[in-house]
């Protein structure tokens, strides 16, 4: 089988990680997160994994060295892998596209949900500091940040769509018919 990689793109609290979770769990997937790379730099500096912080982070390193810097290092780390199946979680801005678009056998998913959905599994997972006790009126802010505001005009590029307003089951089905049709592509 040739070397698949998978790019997610979502608006936050989309699903995005779970749709990586069951790609990695049922499909033996190596899955990379843009977020990672910034998590390891801020847990180095000592710094607290706020989305702030996260977000500053990437600022400052997108304008030190390039919007695309990221991009790069996950290309590399996905080119890279040894598994046939890569992830890539949390693609954002066109720039992000910029060293996986031309690999091949790359696909783009954008996973849709709506916004009242999407408020209530963030403040649900508290995966970052804050996250539980977020406002509706935060959340609508956090929505126009700059690392937010560029993910339509990604989700837009992308060649498969997921609604996943649904249970996780649903989720785990609509993955399987992806993964069934990716495969007869291979045959």
């Amino acid at each position: 089988m040739a070397k698949y990689i998978i790019g997610l793109v979502g608006l936050l609290g989309s699903g995005k990680g779970t749709a990586a979770k069951i790609l990695e769990e049922r499909y033996g997937a190596k899955v990379f997160r843009f977020s990672t790379i910034l998590r390891d730099i801020l847990d180095r500096l000592n710094i607290e994994k706020t989305r702030d912080n996260l977000m500053t982070l990437s600022e400052v390193l997108r304008h030190g060295f390039g919007d695309d810097v990221l991009a790069y290092a996950l290309e590399n780390d996905a080119v890279s892998a040894n598994e046939d199946l890569v992830v890539i979680d949390g693609i954002r801005r066109l720039g992000d596209l910029a060293a996986l678009e031309p690999l091949p056998n790359f696909t783009l998913i954008a996973i849709d949900v709506p916004t009242d959905i999407r408020f209530e599994r963030i403040k649900n997972r508290g995966e970052n500091v804050g996250e539980k006790h977020l406002s509706r009126e935060d959340f609508e802010k956090q929505e126009k940040l700059p690392t937010e505001i560029t993910i339509p005009e990604v989700m837009a590029r992308a060649s498969v769509n997921i609604d996943n307003r649904g249970s996780l089951d649903d989720l785990m089905i609509k993955i399987n018919i992806l993964m069934d049709n990716l495969q007869n592509l291979q045959s």
